[in-house]
C-alpha cells in the first residue's frame, strides 16, 4: 500500500465512483508492471 501511495498519490483525483475504480485499476496495473520488470527470473539448472 505504501508503494501505491508513493507512485500514484495519497488520494484519488476522480469524483465519480466508476472513475475512481478505473483510476485504482490503472494504478495497480502500473505497479504490477513495475514489479514484473524488477523481479528476478529463476531457471532450474540440471545437476
Amino acid at each position: 500500500m505504501g508503494r501505491f501511495k508513493q507512485v500514484i498519490g495519497t488520494t484519488l483525483r476522480s469524483r465519480k465512483m466508476n472513475n475512481q475504480r478505473t483510476e485504482a485499476k490503472l494504478g495497480v496495473a502500473v505497479l504490477n508492471t513495475m514489479t514484473a520488470l524488477g523481479r528476478a527470473r529463476f531457471e532450474k539448472v540440471s545437476a
